[in-house]
């Protein structure tokens, strides 16, 4: 019993996990399989709705070194590519996995989270994590003896105190230690909210491409359009937080599908459509802590950062995340003298993903880019190199690194040979990423 929470349930691990989502149950289960304790809080109970539902194909091969595959591939909805619809084009434009630079990694799979996590979680357990649902850390306190002691509450009531050596903060957009530490910080370059919902009897593409998801531009942002198991599907709007403002009284249904009613192509698969959960909504998408990580603790997923779902990279850069973040943390606890640089290395690598995504999540809404997505050429073989970061091959698997600065280079050029309209869409993407409460003063350009 710790003297200083009489009552509280005290408890000693290596490595305390907070958070029961896909970047704690991939941290958790890889740890104990290398002999450490491990004890993971999960705030909510499996299963839970979330959304970030399309997988990539780059996910499939940790999934299959987790031991989860089979039950992935059984409740997922096959997902060979992308399309993109375009108010401005005349056609649609898909994308297949299959012909990214390494065809290894033909396709992945669209998931419902509720169950996708459930079944990771579950794993974990099987693979000898104690964990704790219903359980929401309230307090961290890092210690003169470098431990770190966790004060939770279980649903139930009880409370209970853990002292570890390593902790995780696999939180998500709860941010535990940012938002302690106050190092989080609205995104400058990108500023986005969301509203979703889940819906039956969407007119879906045919054939192969019937798993595909769909991303659909409009004046505000963009929709996604998500084919799930059982018939449904996943829609939602990310869009300017000043557009979010002009909601005016509306139940947040309303404000999207008067949204929907916006987008020609969207609304004719949904024109026989019926929603099926109720439609949500998130504020700003766009933060990131200054640091992820410590001498004896580690930031993973939207714990640390997170900028925009378009390109579906947030679970694997969670569950990648988690996967180095096993090797770091044992490198830690059984190689002190490597800790250093074990540390650093996992700063480049958590900082490299979404930087790769970044550059063209923050031009993605621009029309000389959605030029380039809609007309791709595979000239220096940009395409394939365009394909695999789409895939989510960032990390160095595949030789990408010259065709995407050719395919940098060419989006340069084509911003310097049309300097009106360049200059014009980073006038308007200035004021897209405005914060709100500024935005609300303005009208829109």
């Amino acid at each position: 019993m710790n003297p200083d929470h009489p009552g509280a349930d005290h408890q000693t691990c290596d490595v305390l996990v907070i958070g029961g989502g896909p970047a704690g149950s991939t941290v958790s289960p890889l740890l104990a399989s290398k002999g450490h304790r491990v004890v993971m809080l999960e705030k909510a109970h499996h299963p839970r709705f979330h959304i970030g539902e399309s997988l990539l194909p780059a996910n499939l091969p940790l999934l299959e070194r987790l031991g989860v595959a089979d039950e992935v591939r059984a409740i997922g909805q096959h997902k060979p590519g992308a399309e993109f619809v375009s108010p401005h084009h005349p056609h649609t434009q898909t994308f297949e996995f299959a012909d990214a630079w390494d065809k290894s990694m033909p396709y992945a799979y669209q998931v419902k989270r509720a169950e996708f996590d459930e079944i990771l979680f579950r794993n974990a357990a099987r693979k000898g994590v104690e964990v704790h649902e219903g359980c929401k850390a309230r307090s961290v306190e890092f210690l003169p003896d470098r431990t770190v002691r966790v004060h939770a509450e279980h649903d139930d009531g009880r409370t209970s105190v853990w002292n570890a050596k390593f902790l995780v903060d696999a939180s998500g957009r709860d941010t535990f230690l940012a938002s302690r530490f106050k190092i989080k910080e609205r995104n400058p370059n990108h500023n986005s909210a969301a509203v979703y919902g889940h819906f039956a009897n969407a007119r879906r593409n045919t054939g192969e491409a019937e798993g595909n998801i769909t991303i659909f531009w409009f004046d505000h942002g963009w929709f996604w359009f998500i084919p799930l198991t059982g018939g449904v599907t996943s829609v939602g709007m990310v869009t300017w937080p000043y557009h979010m403002k002009t909601r005016a009284g509306r139940s947040v249904e309303q404000f999207l599908m008067d949204n929907v009613a916006t987008c020609a192509g969207l609304a004719e698969r949904l024109k026989d459509a019926h929603r099926v959960a109720p439609v949500e909504a998130t504020g700003n998408f766009s933060y990131a802590a200054q640091r992820n990580h410590g001498d004896n603790y580690l930031m993973l997923g939207d714990a640390y950062t997170f900028i925009d779902p378009v390109f579906s990279s947030g679970v694997w850069l969670a569950m990648n995340g988690g996967e180095l973040g096993a090797q770091t943390i044992d490198t830690c606890l059984r190689q002190p003298a490597q800790a250093r640089a074990a540390l650093r290395r996992f700063d480049r690598h958590s900082r490299h993903g979404p930087k790769a995504f970044s550059w063209f999540i923050y031009r993605v809404t621009n029309p000389i880019m959605r030029d380039f997505f809609m007309g791709p050429r595979n000239i220096f073989r940009v395409k394939e190199a365009l394909l695999s970061t789409l895939a989510g091959d960032v990390y160095g698997g595949a030789p990408i690194g010259r065709s995407m600065l050719a395919f940098k280079t060419l989006y340069l050029l084509a911003n310097l040979t049309q300097p009106r309209r360049a200059f014009n869409a980073w006038r308007k993407r200035r004021f897209n990423i405005r914060p709100a409460d500024e935005a609300a003063l303005a009208r829109t350009p």
